[in-house]
């Protein structure tokens, strides 16, 4: 069974604030928990309006310090906006923290405008050392070696598992080099998605982190109790995608009732391109509109996101999504399993 996880912005949604944000995402990690799902990931972006997640690895660490067993981590850091030894030295300390629970998944993409950038004191060839510091990033998370005088304290021997992020075929073949597993982000950049994963089998080279190929393909998607009341909730999606091609972004706003009104034609093409990986619908047919994604990719894993702006709906809808893709009985069995080798112990 493909596993399922959860991709968070820690969405800020209109007449909220980041407090509320970040107490929302450790609520929804707590019940993804407990509906089985494997991952729950915070990602980088800097200078929104409607993300409460910049600083990555606290939110991580806030995640983490508040559920048992789920694994936490970033999807993904930007390493172009940061040096390999700060990111080792922090995602060191989660996993002394939380043994193994913590991922580290690395984009090459700064996340944010030019100016942030600049803000950030990262030169705007940064993306260009990308792999070297892959590279850097991995050595310094794994054992010591004779001679080597620059060290991640804690850090060292954590080995926390990379993943490579991309929505290119640059991330593809990058991953396949080191022998990394791969995430493409099909949830907001669709388009290069076949080509991606299929460069990145063909040319995967074992490594010590990874026998075989590795695929997570992200996507949104949206569940309610009616297939109406999923269109809707997913009207506010819609609305922040339309405002990014208008070249502006602000909160999560709520949803509405037509969306026809709200986008011209040619934005409708545009952003239904970009939200191309993205369903929405009741219990009852959102497991079809799912698998068909899964199985045109032979996905080992799911990464799903749901920007939804009530956080009740939000909840209740990776609620449903597991009970509808057998999340909860593949858990259920795990835990019986378990509990019999106890018991026989």
């Amino acid at each position: 069974m493909t596993k399922l996880s959860v991709l968070d912005l820690a969405n800020i949604g209109e007449g909220f604030t980041p407090a509320d944000a970040l107490a929302n995402a450790l609520d929804l990690a707590q019940h993804a928990e407990a509906a089985g799902y494997h991952r729950f990931w915070l990602a980088e972006h800097h200078n929104f309006d409607g993300i409460a997640s910049a600083a990555t690895a606290v939110c991580i660490a806030h995640v983490a310090g508040g559920t048992r067993s789920i694994r936490v981590g970033a999807g993904g850091v930007m390493l172009p906006n940061h040096s390999p030894l700060v990111i080792a030295e922090q995602f060191g300390t989660l996993a002394t923290l939380y043994p193994d629970r913590i991922d580290l998944g690395l984009g090459r993409a700064p996340g944010t405008d030019q100016n942030t950038l600049r803000a950030m004191r990262r030169s705007a060839d940064a993306s260009e050392h990308f792999p070297q510091d892959v590279v850097e990033l991995q050595a310094l998370l794994g054992p010591r070696q004779d001679g080597q005088s620059l060290r991640a304290i804690p850090g060292e021997d954590t080995n926390v598992p990379l993943w490579i992020l991309g929505s290119s075929l640059f991330g593809a073949q990058l991953a396949a080099m080191l022998g990394l597993p791969y995430a493409f982000a099909s949830h907001f950049a669709p388009q290069a998605l076949h080509q991606a994963i299929n460069i990145y089998r063909e040319r995967f080279e074992p490594s010590a982190q990874l026998a075989s190929p590795r695929v997570m393909v992200s996507c949104n998607a949206i569940v309610a109790d009616t297939e109406d009341e999923a269109r809707r909730l997913f009207t506010s999606s819609q609305q922040t995608f339309t405002r990014m091609v208008r070249g502006g972004r602000g909160k999560l706003p709520p949803p509405i009732d037509d969306i026809e009104t709200f986008w011209s034609p040619a934005e409708k093409a545009q952003v239904s391109s970009m939200l191309a990986c993205s369903f929405y619908g009741s219990p009852e047919t959102i497991r079809e509109k799912i698998q068909t994604l899964i199985d045109a990719t032979a996905a080992d894993e799911l990464m799903v996101s749901a920007a939804i702006w009530d956080h009740k709906a939000r909840v209740r809808s990776f609620e449903l999504l597991a009970e509808a893709m057998g999340q909860n009985t593949e858990k259920s069995t795990q835990q019986s399993t378990e509990e019999a080798v106890l018991t026989s112990a």
